[in-house]
């Protein structure tokens, strides 16, 4: 697969950036055109209109789940230990498109929220054979959903903090013993 045109990752930064930065409504074509130092014209070129760019986050974060999933099925650790490690943000680009897609899922875009539905179902579908039952797979998936989310809680400018060293890996511990009983 060729790699896209530079101009046009750059649109798809800015409007990343935007819908991260100052939320759905700031994310303007005229906005996002700015912020990646590109005419109207020029990211219409590559962009014909807001849906187009949506539909292009969206690709993004489907190519960067698809890698994701790819690692945690090679990483030595195992993919419950990579899945848990990785969820403690740290504005990678797959965490940077997670949020920019929910934003535009928050707005009604149907096709934003398909895309997260389906990237919990890959990462469920690559961990299940890890755990012994649903409610194992369930602890996984609810654990790292509380380390993302306690990660992007914002207290005085600051990320609260996620375990880190010695304390993931102890967590990680209880939930491999935990859902291998």
């Amino acid at each position: 697969m060729s790699r896209p045109p530079l101009a046009r990752e750059r649109v798809l930064d800015a409007y990343e950036a935007l819908l991260i930065d100052e939320g759905e409504r700031a994310a303007t074509i005229d906005a996002t055109a700015r912020a990646a130092g590109v005419s109207k014209g020029g990211l219409l070129y590559h962009f014909g209109s807001r849906e187009a760019l949506e539909a292009g986050l969206v690709a993004r974060l489907n190519e960067l789940v698809t890698a994701d999933v790819e690692a945690m099925a090679e990483a030595t650790e195992g993919p419950v230990a990579y899945f848990l490690r990785t969820s403690a943000m740290d504005g990678d680009p797959l965490d940077r498109a997670i949020i920019a897609v929910s934003r535009v899922s928050q707005s009604g875009n149907a096709a934003a929220a398909d895309a997260l539905h389906e990237m919990r179902e890959k990462w469920s579908t690559l961990l299940r054979p890890h755990t012994t039952d649903a409610t194992a797979l369930d602890l996984v998936m609810l654990v790292s959903d509380g380390l993302y989310f306690n990660n992007a809680i914002r207290e005085g400018g600051m990320a609260r903090p996620v375990p880190r060293g010695g304390a993931m890996d102890a967590l990680i511990a209880l939930v491999e013993r935990s859902t291998r009983m």
